[in-house]
């Protein structure tokens, strides 16, 4: 019995020193290492440190580089085959025949749409200080397609850039024949396309939140550090803003899927906090973007161009002249 209690009592005395090892000085030395760490990286920057910065860049270039060569070779099959494809498609644009006219339709159609997705990415992309670009462009589109719909009594426009330039049809219908559902078809690629790139747009908090999570450091950025101070203090939180972050964060690690759709399907300014969530949280890239496309470029958007519609057909309601619409 003594023997047995002696060996008991060993362990307790062997976690003495691991205790005093994970106590408050050991923390502390881990965390002065790591703002140590953080300072140095912040002055790795070209103006002050040139050669080291170089330096650095070239490695990690070089590093870079090799494992993607490393990823390719893997699959090569799949690279020649893409390098096939875009070797057909380049002799098809270029080669001279009766294609030319369907080619050049896809073009057109492929760089309107790419307008739309560049916007839309400007308007999302920044951690919340992207460019209002409704406002700017999307919302002054379906306004002009909307008046020259009302107008010409139909939506038979020739095609973009027709808000610049819209041509009536000679066999207009006649007036308030034109539907709200009809003037919604007739923008719904612009739209969709817009709803797209704010979607994609949200993928660098994600992305940034997964790196930082899987390697262990602490990004430079201060949207994720004031997400890691929210989750250390959420017991303590009182004010409204600090509790709708938290709502957003439970709703999107509890719910997965359709809590990312909830949170994207509405105007809200703390999406990007629901990115930093799904990336600290690992959750899976498809079911992130795929939440937040279709809500964003599917039911956002028809929520958004309603409510610009309604306000159109209010202010035509009420026989503002055309030129105060368009200011």
């Amino acid at each position: 019995m003594a023997a047995n209690g002696a060996s008991c009592e060993q362990p307790q005395k062997r976690a003495g020193p691991k205790d005093k090892q994970n106590g408050k000085p050991t923390d502390l030395s881990v965390r002065d290492r790591r703002q140590k760490d953080k300072d140095e990286r912040l002055s790795l920057v070209l103006w002050r440190r040139p050669v080291t910065t170089l330096q650095y860049f070239l490695l990690e270039t070089l590093i870079m580089l090799k494992e993607w060569t490393y990823k390719l070779w893997h699959r090569r099959g799949a690279v020649f085959l893409l390098l096939v494809l875009c070797s057909l498609f380049s002799v098809t644009y270029s080669a001279e025949g009766a294609h030319q006219e369907y080619v050049q339709y896809l073009e057109k159609k492929f760089l309107w749409c790419a307008y739309w997705v560049g916007l839309g990415i400007l308007s999302s992309v920044g951690l919340g200080t992207g460019l209002h670009t409704f406002l700017l462009y999307l919302g002054p589109h379906i306004a002009s397609v909307t008046l020259a719909a009302y107008e010409c009594g139909s939506i038979d426009f020739p095609e973009p850039p027709y808000p610049d330039e819209i041509v009536c049809p000679d066999d207009g219908q006649l007036e308030g024949s034109v539907s709200l559902f009809s003037i919604m078809s007739k923008v719904r690629l612009e739209a969709c396309m817009w709803g797209a790139g704010t979607a994609i747009g949200e993928l660098p908090p994600y992305f940034m939140a997964r790196a930082a999570r899987q390697s262990g450091a602490d990004p430079d950025d201060e949207d994720y550090e004031e997400f890691e101070e929210m989750l250390e203090q959420a017991e303590d939180a009182q004010d409204f803003v600090t509790r709708a972050k938290l709502g957003v964060q439970h709703m999107v690690q509890k719910v997965g899927f359709f809590g990312i759709l909830a949170c994207a399907s509405i105007p809200n300014p703390l999406f990007d906090l629901a990115g930093i969530t799904c990336g600290h949280f690992l959750v899976p890239f498809w079911t992130f973007f795929g939440a937040t496309l279709i809500g964003k470029a599917v039911i956002k958007m028809h929520i958004q161009v309603r409510k610009m519609f309604t306000l159109l057909l209010f202010l035509l309601f009420i026989r503002l002249p055309t030129s105060s619409l368009l200011m």
